[in-house]
């Protein structure tokens, strides 16, 4: 008689599953070396002899990126759209070269990201830039639509800057839904540091509306081809 622990599995194997998680793992791979790249970038002394060696180089590496190419409407294959994983968002994906990237986790009546800003984000000398914090709030208000069960696109987003956001520190990101008028829905997001949450450093209040299923259509033509 088989032990729980070595009884056989009756779990499907499933190769498509396991091949997206295997793509995912070297896209992530590959993204977390070229942030590695992008800070090292960002923070050289290096002479114009070494830059213009290394520019060389990443040409190269470049060029290796062969096959097709995904256009600006192509929603990728790895990707779960609308709602889900982004491989490539510049916030959350693991993927991006520029992304920070942050976690994102349910919590009561929203959502909470915890991601922490590289000398790429800058804006003053040790602080994040303005722009940055708007993308963080953003991106993690329209989670938080989606976590309400109403995803949606931004259509007014207002920032009050109380403080400035320091670079290599953990952040804590927050968002949460404060009401819905038909289509419409109110967010209300917040940076902090992880040392000192209950100090608010930037606040946004946001707007979202869920684009009715035409409207969906004609935005993410590609929709059709993912059912």
């Amino acid at each position: 008689m088989n032990s729980p622990l070595t009884a056989p599995s009756t779990i499907p194997h499933d190769p498509a599953a396991e091949d997206l998680e295997h793509q995912r793992e070297a896209i992530a791979a590959l993204g977390h070396e070229l942030r590695r790249l992008v800070d090292a970038t960002v923070r050289t002394a290096a002479s114009p002899a070494t830059l213009n060696r290394l520019a060389g180089g990443v040409r190269a590496l470049t060029e290796q990126l062969t096959g097709h190419r995904r256009q600006p409407a192509d929603i990728p294959e790895v990707d779960e759209f609308p709602g889900g994983i982004r491989m490539y968002s510049p916030v959350t994906g693991t993927g991006s070269p520029i992304a920070p990237p942050m976690l994102v986790t349910p919590m009561d009546g929203g959502v909470i990201g915890r991601c922490l800003l590289g000398i790429a984000h800058e804006g003053p000398p040790g602080y994040g830039h303005g722009g940055v914090s708007a993308m963080l709030l953003d991106e993690l208000m329209g989670w938080a639509c989606a976590a309400a069960g109403s995803p949606g696109m931004t259509i007014s987003l207002q920032m009050r800057y109380q403080g400035p956001v320091p670079l290599e520190t953990p952040l804590r990101v927050n968002a949460q839904v404060t009401g819905t008028d038909g289509r419409k829905v109110f967010v209300e997001g917040s940076i902090a540091t992880e040392e000192a949450p209950s100090i608010t450093l930037v606040q946004a209040d946001g707007i979202f509306v869920a684009p009715d299923p035409e409207a969906a259509r004609a935005l993410f033509p590609a929709l059709d081809n993912t059912e």
